[in-house]
């Protein structure tokens, strides 16, 4: 096995130390959009649960007509939901920036 460097592998710990204050400041900024991307995806698998168990009765090969009309109705309300919890958040920061 070949070794790097002075012959050890940096630790995390001191990789992190090594770090400056804009790398770090970059490094937290990934991470918080990494475990919002996770909150997203979690939020969209449950929603989809809540119109799937509200709208399909009885999966089958086809969906009915109430069954999509319902399906849809739900995802717009998801969506339009989201869109205005999004701008009231992005209105929120962008006061707090000024």
């Amino acid at each position: 096995m070949r070794k790097h460097g002075c012959g050890k592998v940096p630790s995390l710990r001191r990789t992190m130390a090594d770090l400056g204050e804009a790398d770090e400041a970059e490094l937290q900024r990934l991470v918080a959009a990494e475990q919002q991307k996770a909150q997203f995806t979690a939020q969209v698998h449950h929603f989809m649960e809540l119109c799937w168990d509200k709208c399909v009765e009885k999966p089958g090969n086809r969906l009915d007509s109430r069954t999509e009309n319902c399906l849809s109705s739900c995802v717009d309300r998801f969506i339009d939901t989201t869109l205005a919890i999004t701008s009231r958040f992005a209105q929120i920061v962008q006061k707090g920036g000024q």
